[in-house]
């Protein structure tokens, strides 16, 4: 804990910062400390982010910081590998073709190289359920869009920059849209809102038109 930082957001609140630059193990000590620091007396909610961590507490931020320092952080957090089928391009993805020509690539290397890799779920944001992914490849890193759509479907599937996700709602967005998944990634009435969890696993499997509709009818 001797590299951890604190930086003060307000009264009531102070960033935990557990590293510099973005990486699975960073994660891991979110994940946990973000577990755990609920049992330290003050501490109301936490934000987890890349690399960092929001307490928002009442009281003595001094004490609660105390308590902080006694939590121990080991093992590994075994997340869930989950695969999201996507329809890539068309409709569902209408910037598939920009991102390609921008890259310098064809649109079926764009999906060859997207749907080729595993991503790592490092934390849920933006909108319940958006998960915010590690391991796109830097062949596709492409700037959002310069004016953001007014409303994005639920279960596209978007690069932004460095990264790429999954809109888990219908919501206004930025990114570049490639494709949609049918899966449902949140859902108030199940018993798991969130398909994902920070620490899971996840792969894109490439899927047609018909077998998106044929999934989106099972629900």
């Amino acid at each position: 804990m001797s590299d951890w930082r604190y930086v003060p957001a307000g009264e009531q609140a102070f960033y935990i910062y557990l590293g510099d630059r973005v990486s699975v193990e960073v994660s891991q000590k979110i994940i946990m400390l973000s577990e755990r620091i609920m049992s330290v007396p003050g501490v109301v909610d936490v934000v987890p982010g890349y690399i960092s961590l929001l307490v928002i507490h009442e009281g003595s931020s001094n004490k609660i910081k105390k308590g902080i320092e006694e939590i121990t952080l080991s093992g590994f957090v075994r997340g869930e590998t989950v695969e999201v089928p996507v329809c890539y391009g068309g409709e569902f993805g209408p910037d598939l073709l920009d991102v390609a020509r921008i890259n310098g690539l064809s649109p079926e290397e764009v999906i060859a190289i997207h749907s080729g890799r595993e991503y790592y779920v490092h934390f849920l944001g933006f909108a319940p359920g958006f998960p915010y992914l590690g391991g796109l490849d830097e062949r596709l890193v492409t700037e959002r869009l310069a004016v953001p759509r007014g409303s994005v479907a639920a279960g596209s599937v978007g690069i932004g920059g460095a990264q790429t996700g999954i809109y888990a709602m219908k919501t206004p967005g930025g990114w570049r849209i490639i494709g949609r998944t049918p899966l449902v990634l949140f859902d108030i009435n199940r018993e798991e809102p969130f398909l994902f969890k920070a620490g899971d696993t996840l792969r894109f499997k490439p899927i047609s038109p018909e077998e998106y509709v044929r999934l989106e009818g099972l629900g």
